[in-house]
């Protein structure tokens, strides 16, 4: 007997109840008959059409949908609960979920795999459970400006307090650093992971200069984060800054890199600076480079290559940027500089903005001995290379002038040459290598002008007289061009040959007296990585 109107009825309400129950035990409204969140096709519908605040109306509508329970807005900027790892996140649906696929190659040298897909969240629904308390993330991205917005809206059975609590343990978690190095950039500070891995591979015992030259320099900056209690008994601002300056390939950038390794094991946060340029312009740049580097403090600012950093238009706001007028207690700055001539002497001459220089002249014999020792203790295993004592000696004679990057690009020449000879009438390493030197100081052309007066010298060598124009004011236009494309993606989450080198040249400056192609030849077959 077919069933009556009335079981149908009945039969219909029991199915409904088990829907309603079973959802609500969710926390979620019944879906709709195809089984779609009900938030689903409002929100396509409405964010399909010329709307000028998205975000209102959504949470409007998600408040009528969710009678009775808190619902709180929060832009993604700091807070990206998704890649919170205190909390245990779920998608609700996979049907209700919009992403855009972002392709991201990889490197080679990570093996076979060309590349990474991507999932950027264009709508999504999850369950999120932190701490005691259970809630539903709503994520919409949608277009806004030049851009675009990620907006979150939280739902959550309780008070809002419990919801403003997740957010603020996801901020805090996110404004701290895990492995990586603030970069500053383009406008805008990243987390840079690779950098700080790159940092954690230099090593003091890398750098071939004198041992009291690094130990005075590794004191001031150990010295100054220590005495925070001596500054303030004198009544004076708890602050220092120190310039690296000197030709090319002596070691500023290693010697860099392993006091920002020695700064971020003690806890001190290192903030490396590439470039003031910013769609707010370069003052706005170094507004915010200031403003990050003193709710950081005590940190140390990294500023590389300071001549092309600061020059004639942005000089003023940069000096009272470091004149501190809204306090910079805790905050060390390092610049270096290849060009110290460059300077304005407001910056090179005073104390109290730049206290001391540090000079890393061309190594003396002593110092070109200790790297060559270096390059044979490296080399000590390799029996098929005889390198004795007295070849240490000559060495260290014949590379007068020579500076680090030539007396490594004089090895590694010499290696690469008889790693890839052929035939019996192989020569000897001592001859390779002193054919080499032969030919690097053909190319040398020093420029004798790079003396600093009353800076602390690396070596014992005497400096030479100022520079007659060192004490005029001069313009330094930048000329480096920031055209690296930036990624935005809102989805989830061999020995060490480490002795010195440069950053990659930024401008026609960077290759002036050296030869370019020898040193980058040099770079490749160390696989050298740089900060950059």
């Amino acid at each position: 007997m077919a069933p009556t109107t009335s079981t149908h009825d009945r039969l219909g309400e029991l199915e409904d109840a088990f829907i309603k129950v079973t959802f609500e035990e969710d926390g979620r409204p019944a879906p709709t008959a195809d089984g779609q969140d009900r938030f689903y096709h409002p929100w396509i519908d409405h964010a399909s059409n010329p709307v000028t605040e998205p975000a209102t109306w959504a949470a409007r509508a998600l408040r009528k949908l969710y009678p009775g329970k808190t619902v709180v807005l929060s832009t993604d900027y700091n807070t990206n609960i998704l890649g919170f790892p205190g909390a245990i996140i779920q998608p609700t649906s996979q049907t209700d979920l919009v992403t855009s696929i972002v392709f991201v190659p990889l490197s080679r040298r990570l093996g076979q795999v060309a590349g990474i897909l991507s999932d950027q969240i264009k709508f999504g629904c999850f369950r999120v459970a932190w701490a005691k308390y259970d809630f539903i993330l709503y994520i919409t991205r949608y277009p806004y400006g030049f851009g675009e917005m990620v907006q979150h809206y939280i739902v959550h059975d309780g008070p809002e307090e419990h919801i403003r609590a997740l957010l603020l343990a996801s901020g805090t978690w996110h404004n701290q650093l895990h492995g990586e190095i603030l970069v500053f950039n383009q406008g805008y500070w990243n987390k840079d992971h690779n950098l700080w891995t790159e940092v954690q591979k230099a090593n003091w015992d890398d750098v071939i200069l004198k041992e009291k030259f690094k130990a005075d320099l590794r004191k001031d900056i150990g010295g100054f984060f220590e005495s925070e209690q001596l500054y303030k008994s004198l009544a004076i601002p708890w602050k220092r800054g120190l310039i690296m300056y000197g030709p090319p390939g002596n070691g500023k950038t290693i010697s860099m890199k392993a006091i920002m390794k020695d700064c971020d094991a003690l806890g001190y946060a290192p903030l490396y600076v590439k470039s003031f340029r910013s769609w707010k312009g370069e003052e706005g740049a170094m507004a915010d480079v200031f403003e990050k580097a003193r709710q950081m403090a005590p940190c140390v600012v990294i500023l590389e290559d300071l001549d092309s950093l600061i020059n004639y238009a942005n000089r003023s706001f940069f000096l009272n940027q470091m004149d501190g007028l809204e306090g910079n207690d805790g905050l060390l700055v390092i610049g270096s500089t290849n060009h110290f001539d460059r300077l304005d002497p407001a910056l090179s001459g005073r104390p109290s903005r730049f206290d001391r220089k540090y000079s890393f002249d061309d190594p003396d014999k002593d110092e070109r001995a200790l790297y060559v020792k270096y390059w044979q203790s490296k080399l000590k295993d390799n029996k098929s290379i005889s390198f004795p004592d007295s070849l240490v000696d000559e060495v260290a004679e014949i590379t007068e002038k020579f500076s680090f990057a030539y007396l490594k690009e004089a090895f590694v020449a010499a290696l690469v040459l008889l790693a890839g000879w052929e035939g019996d009438d192989k020569p000897s390493f001592a001859t390779v290598l002193k054919d080499q030197i032969k030919e690097l100081r053909g190319q040398l052309d020093k420029d004798p002008e790079h003396a600093v007066p009353g800076a602390y010298p690396s070596s014992s060598a005497p400096l030479p007289s100022p520079p007659r124009h060192a004490g005029r004011a001069q313009q330094c236009v930048d000329p480096r061009l920031q055209s690296q494309a930036r990624i935005w993606d809102g989805g989830h989450g061999s020995p060490r040959l480490t002795m010195p080198g440069e950053m990659p040249a930024t401008g026609p400056s960077r290759a002036e007296g050296r030869d370019v192609r020898a040193m980058a030849l040099a770079a490749a077959a160390l696989g050298r990585s740089f900060i950059y």
